[in-house]
């Protein structure tokens, strides 16, 4: 039975290689090339080089939108990590609702980033016409921190469910011989729960680390770049470039854009991921 198991397994994973192969290499492949063209659709296009590459490394809004997406995701991650994290032990030490607790603060996650968008731009625009503030679109530093404030209600809750599975994980034979030899809860914290829940922790700062660097949905529906293209985020401004102007220089233009844009996001995920994993503590 073994033995046939084997043999035919490749059979039961061949249909989603193939749509792997059919969905993402082959149009990945066909991308990387038109990011050296201009075209207009994949049949009609011109070699020209490394141009669209130069052309936006040379693009201000690209260079702005960069520095926009790194001071943004340098604040989420940690108020998502920080916050998921504290609420995770607050929700392992049997208080009464727990339960609920945790169905209330995963709950935002489930709804679409679109909608979160438009209900917390309704939000902050009222709280800013009441405090008399110019509105999200005339105000970049609201827009910046209100991108902030929607990320992590809406990612905290769902991060506090991999540290809460984390740090259930974690060993009360452990915990109970550290309290006998007198350790306080601080050092109970920082020596033992923390460095055994490193796996959860580097999970989910790969998943805040890469939401920050694509989110899209979330920035067009709150600020949509505004004011003047100053709470534009990455995800956004490649949008923009290859959507929103016409002639087959601005498709090449935010192809190339994209391309740069995945390999930043691979380098960086690939860089914090080894970082964290030396971390790790063997169970």
């Amino acid at each position: 039975m073994e033995k046939a198991l084997k043999r035919y397994s490749p059979i039961f994973v061949l249909p989603t290689f193939a749509a792997f192969i059919i969905g993402f290499i082959i149009p990945f492949i066909e991308g990387l090339y038109l990011s050296f063209c201009q075209f207009t659709t994949v049949s009609n296009f011109k070699w020209i080089g490394i141009s669209n590459y130069i052309n936006a490394l040379k693009d201000t809004s690209f260079t702005d939108s960069f520095k926009f997406t790194v001071a943004f995701a340098i604040v989420s991650i940690l108020s998502i990590n920080v916050l998921g994290f504290g609420l995770a032990l607050l929700l392992t030490k049997g208080l009464k609702g727990t339960n609920i607790f945790r169905t209330v603060f995963f709950m935002p996650n489930l709804i679409g980033g679109i909608v979160l968008g438009y209900i917390w731009q309704i939000l902050i625009n009222c709280v800013l016409s009441i405090v008399g503030q110019p509105l999200l679109a005339l105000n970049t530093k609201a827009g910046y921190w209100g991108l902030i404030i929607l990320m992590c209600w809406q990612q905290i809750g769902y991060m506090m469910i991999i540290y809460i599975a984390g740090l259930q994980n974690v060993s009360e034979d452990l915990i109970e011989a550290a309290k006998i030899d007198g350790a306080t809860l601080k050092q109970i914290l920082w020596k033992i729960k923390i460095p055994m829940v490193m796996p959860s922790i580097t999970i989910c700062v790969f998943l805040t680390l890469t939401n920050s660097f694509k989110l899209f949905d979330q920035n067009l529906a709150l600020t949509g770049g505004d004011p003047n293209h100053t709470t534009e985020m990455f995800a956004l401004n490649i949008y923009q470039t290859f959507y929103a102007r016409a002639g087959m220089q601005w498709k090449g233009l935010g192809q190339a854009k994209a391309v740069i844009f995945c390999i930043l996001v691979v380098v960086i995920s690939m860089i914090q991921l080894r970082a964290t994993r030396s971390k790790e503590v063997q169970q």
